[in-house]
This record gives structure tokens, sequence and C-alpha cells, in this order.
């Protein structure tokens, strides 16, 4: 049996996109080599490893097999490249990072900016997903890093209070709310709103809510950014529901009016998560994400992600992640509260 990494890579890709023609492109290779040495993985291993559907493929037992050690395999090829970087020249890292709408708009921009100014040999894969997307893609070590909600279900994932995400309600400056301190969302369900596009993770996560209260929130219009959503807002189209940080940034300018949302789940903080053991320059992303953790001394971040771990000096780096499980820390809101179902957000 004689798979490359370049086997190993595209059969991931194949299996995490559900195409062989969506995994040929994440792989930078045409559709005609993808096929050809699928094939010659099932030739080799006398076994199918996806089954051909007219939507799709599937991976067969033995390619669930096949997946999972081959995220292993990939990992310590990335892990023992991190490391050797120390050494040589030329060798580049690739972090792959799944986050929800806020951080991807909001927090990770100047993170991942100040960090790959510094690493110009490592490259960051960073995608959109629900929070409870991120969650599983972790625990199936799909990812590196995940930037989700704390209402997901975070077993069996190492955690750290990235930043406080409350949302907000914004409203026009002469909307009959406009003077109210705080709403829940069942009192403005019957509003017209402003959105943003539909896969949206923070939009799908507000949907979540409002059908659990029994209601379907009614979109006049669906837009790309936080400040269109905002804008729109400002002239009157309707009232919206976005991350308290980006109604700060956005809202003087487009003349909103803010408004606490007072729902239990409206009140969060996102989370950064790993799962195993990280190759030095993804350890490397996490203290720059960590820079600016709220609320937790530069010692209780590195104590929390890295659990067991004794209580450290300020100074010590967070990459002793690499070898231990959470504990529940007293610090951390998401590890005190009495277990709620969870959400994705």
């Amino acid at each position: 049996m004689r798979f490359d990494l370049t086997d190993l890579r595209l059969f991931l890709n194949v299996q995490e996109t559900g195409s062989i023609t969506a995994g040929a492109r994440r792989s930078h290779m045409t559709l005609a080599s993808a096929s050809e040495r699928i094939r010659g993985m099932e030739d080799t291993l006398g076994v199918p490893l996806l089954l051909r559907e007219p939507r799709g493929v599937e991976p067969t037992p033995a390619g669930r097999t096949l997946a999972h050690h081959a995220r292993v395999v990939l990992a310590q090829m990335d892990r023992m490249r991190g490391e050797l970087d120390h050494y040589g020249h030329g060798l580049k890292g690739h972090v792959r990072v799944l986050c929800n709408t806020t951080a991807l708009s909001e927090y990770l921009p100047p993170v991942l900016g100040a960090f790959l100014k510094d690493h110009p040999r490592v490259s960051v894969d960073l995608e959109e997903r629900l929070s409870h997307e991120i969650a599983d893609a972790l625990r199936a070590g799909a990812c590196d890093i995940g930037v989700l909600a704390d209402s997901a279900d975070l077993q069996g994932l190492r955690t750290v209070t990235f930043r406080h995400d409350p949302l907000a309600l914004i409203v026009p400056p002469d909307h009959p709310l406009a003077g109210r301190q705080a709403v829940l969302l069942a009192d403005v369900a019957d509003q017209e709103f402003v959105g943003l596009v539909e896969g949206s993770a923070l939009q799908e996560h507000i949907a979540h809510h409002a059908r659990r209260g029994g209601r379907a929130l009614s979109y006049r219009v669906r837009l790309r950014s936080f400040d269109a959503v905002c804008r729109m807002v400002g002239q009157g189209v309707g009232i919206a529901i976005v991350p308290r940080v980006a109604a700060a940034r956005y809202g003087r300018a487009a003349g909103v009016r803010r408004v606490a949302l007072a729902d239990d789940w409206a009140v969060r903080d996102l989370v950064l998560c790993v799962r195993d053991a990280l190759p030095a320059y993804a350890a490397e992303l996490v203290e720059y994400a960590l820079r600016d953790a709220p609320g937790l001394r530069r010692a209780a971040s590195a104590a929390e992600i890295d659990a067991s771990a004794p209580q450290r000096e300020a100074s010590e780096s967070p990459r002793a992640m690499d070898a231990r499980t959470t504990r529940a820390s007293a610090q951390s809101r998401a590890r005190t509260r009495t277990p709620t179902p969870r959400r994705p957000g």
C-alpha cells in the first residue's frame, strides 16, 4: 500500500466537501487527476472508499477509517514542519481556522493581519461556520483552531475565553423602542428586520431562537456586512440584531440607537478552542489571538487552555496547550453555570 501525502490530503478534501469536484478544486488539481488518484487508492486497497451518488459522495466504512488516519498523518507532518522551521528556511506551515460570523468580521482580521505579517511562511485557511459545526469539526480533527460561541457543546475540547460578544438590537433614532434600555426577542419578533445574507452563522443562530419561541422573523433586506446592516437600519428600513461591538463600531455613523437584548442566549462569550497538540506555528497564532483576551490574566489564559497545569507566571506561552485537557475554571462563566441544552451560534 503506497499512498503519498497528496493522496491523503485529496481524500480528506473530498470527504469534507462531499464532492470529488470540490475536493479536486480545494486540492488545486484537475477533476480527472483527482478521480484517477482516488480510483488508484481503491484499487490498491481492494475496497471502495466512496459511495458515488447523484448529489455527491459519501465515505464508506473503509473511507472513514482512511480519513481518520489521514488526519493523524497530515497533522503530524504539519507539526514536524513547524518544529523543523526553527532550523531552516523555506518550509511553509498551514493553519485551518473555523469561526463564527462575529469572529470573522470583527475580531480575527487584526489578529490574522499581525500574525501573517510576522510569519511570512505560514498561511491560514479561514472559514465561517455555525458554532456547533465548529465544535464537531474540532473533535473530528478537521481544523486546528476554532473560535465559537460558548453556548455550543465544548465536550472534549480545550478552551479559553477569546472575547465577550453580547448581541444587541439596533433601531432607527425615531423608533418607538429607541428609548428602551432592554428588550426580549419576543417583544420585537413581529417587526420588520434587516439581516445578513442567508447562510450567515449569526442569522442561523438568531433564527434558531426565534423558532424556539414559535416565531419566524420577517426580513426586508439581507446584506453582506454589519456596516451595511447598520446603515440600512439608520435609514429607517427596519431593525436588526448585531453583535454589540459591531453596533458600537458602525452605529454612530449610521445614526442608529442601541438597545440591549435581554435574552440569555444573547449574552455570550466567544471561546477559542483546540483539541490536539498544535504545530509550533499554530500555537503562535493562538498566542496572538489571546493578547487581548478579556477578563483573564495571561497566566489564566494559558492555564485554562492547558488545563491540568498549575498556575503560571504571566509570561508563559499558551503553547503548553499541546499536552493536556481542560479543567473547569471558576473564572469562566461557561464552566460554572448550570448546564443547559446546547444551541448553535
